[in-house]
């Protein structure tokens, strides 16, 4: 998968990580992006394991197993996050 289709799918998936788990997260689009490729990565090993494809380029399945990645990096983030802060 090119660059810039990591872009657009850590984009479109880092705004629905976002937007599935609305809150008070660091970060503007350049976070809200690394967030969506970082979310391909784990989204793609969880998905792995269990059997799947991984994100394998710009399409609906991508996108949805880099936003299921994103969401579960989004859940660490606060539960790391609240336990420094409290």
């Amino acid at each position: 998968m090119g660059i810039i289709s990591w872009i657009l799918v850590g984009l479109i998936a880092g705004l629905l990580g976002k937007l599935i788990m609305p809150g008070d997260d660091p970060g503007g689009i350049i976070v809200t992006i690394l967030i969506g490729m970082a979310g391909a990565v784990v989204g793609g090993f969880v998905v792995g394991i269990l059997g799947g494809t991984g994100a394998t380029g710009f399409n609906i399945w991508s996108i949805l197993v880099a936003t299921l990645g994103a969401i579960i990096l989004l859940a660490i983030y606060r539960v790391i996050a609240g336990r420094t802060a409290g």
